[in-house]
């Protein structure tokens, strides 16, 4: 393993405990044990009124993988072996579309607190480090709070702010008050569009179409990091849109249909658990060949005064922005949205040495017949 992967180790005076991986199908007692820790960490570390994941978006998040991806999940149980509950869990996921194949993503790696400064998230960012490894993958990324002991956390072992980001909340009340939302007949649209709406997955006549717009996100910031954004096509995106039910989610798309009959914008808006209060704003896009229309601040609009219609009511909707996306931030300022707290993606790299290494071992293995080279992805 690499210094810089070894970096930042720490040395713990408690009993030495294993990593252990839970398989693709964790029972209702290792989700609840997950849960916990998370929401632990989340009360201790985030600000007051950001609201912690709820226990179905937990177990939608373990048990369903995120599109064209495989998931590891990783725990520590708690020493003494006294029961099913853990002192640290990661969720790494490990990317499987062509332009990110040499990525990763640690989408958790928690501690609980009266557990921490022991090292059990060097244990768990050890066993990140070799699947990393394992798997041949060049990079990892992971979004912590600016600030926050993940920062530091995650800058003692070599990892890097890749691109800076701002969390907006816009508060539905205030919206609605300010008359943010528009009277009753609802945003107005050039002549020869309109709008078109769906809760859950993309219905089938609209896939194609709704694929070409999500592609138009392929020039927003991405800072310096490795991952690419994600090309979809009708099937792809069908896909990740139902995965999210699946997870237990509830997605609201609005898409704005041109003339031509292409989709010329999007934005989709999730609620991870039912009835959360807090729903986070995913993708806005709006195709090239149509900015400048105002159809961004439209399609939000229009998903506003969908979510005033829920029950029970949504009260607060969540956005990231990149700090160098201005006209994202220009919309989200003239509808209300009012930042909350920096956050950033932090990247560390494998060093090309290891993975020629890897490489190596790779190649004379499947000289040899061998069957379980380190240069093959296993199996999750």
């Amino acid at each position: 393993m690499s210094e810089l992967l070894r970096s930042g180790v720490e040395r713990s005076n408690v009993e030495r405990v294993g990593v252990e991986r839970l398989g693709a199908a964790p029972s209702e007692e290792e989700i609840d044990a997950w849960h916990a820790v998370v929401t632990a960490a989340h009360t201790h570390d985030m600000p007051a009124g950001v609201p912690g994941p709820g226990r179905v978006e937990t177990a939608g998040q373990l048990r369903i993988p995120a599109s064209r991806s495989r998931i590891v999940r990783l725990v520590v149980p708690l020493p003494g072996g006294g029961g099913p509950g853990y002192a640290g869990v990661a969720l790494l996921r490990l990317f499987e579309d062509a332009p990110n194949r040499t990525t990763a993503w640690i989408g958790r790696l928690a501690v609980r607190p009266d557990q921490r400064r022991r090292g059990i998230g060097t244990l768990l960012w050890q066993e990140i480090q070799a699947v990393l490894e394992r798997e041949q993958r060049q990079s990892v990324s992971v979004e912590v709070e600016i600030g926050g002991e993940g920062e530091q956390f995650a800058r003692n072992r070599g990892f890097a702010c890749g691109l800076q980001l701002v969390v907006y909340v816009q508060r539905i009340a205030d919206a609605v008050a300010g008359d943010v939302a528009g009277d009753a007949v609802g945003p107005e649209l050039p002549d020869g569009y309109r709008f078109v709406e769906w809760t859950g997955a993309v219905p089938t006549a609209y896939a194609a179409a709704f694929a070409g717009v999500r592609n138009a996100m392929a020039d927003a910031p991405m800072g310096e990091l490795d991952q690419e954004p994600m090309r979809w096509d009708a099937e792809s995106i069908t896909a990740a849109q139902s995965a999210y039910g699946e997870r237990g989610g509830a997605l609201f798309t609005v898409a704005v249909a041109a003339p031509d009959g292409t989709h010329a914008a999007l934005t989709e808006v999730g609620l991870r658990s039912p009835g959360d209060v807090r729903a986070q704003q995913y993708e806005t896009a709006v195709a090239p060949a149509h900015r400048g229309l105002g159809l961004g601040r439209a399609v939000k609009l229009r998903m506003l005064q969908l979510l005033r219609e829920q029950e029970p009511p949504v009260r607060e909707i969540a956005t990231h922005v990149a700090d160098d996306n201005g006209p994202m931030r220009a919309v989200n300022k003239m509808l209300g949205y009012r930042p909350e707290r920096s956050v950033g993606i932090f990247q560390a790299r494998v060093p090309d040495a290891v993975l020629q290494t890897l490489r190596d071992g790779a190649e004379a293995g499947a000289e040899d017949g061998a069957e379980d080279s380190p240069g093959q992805p296993a199996e999750w």
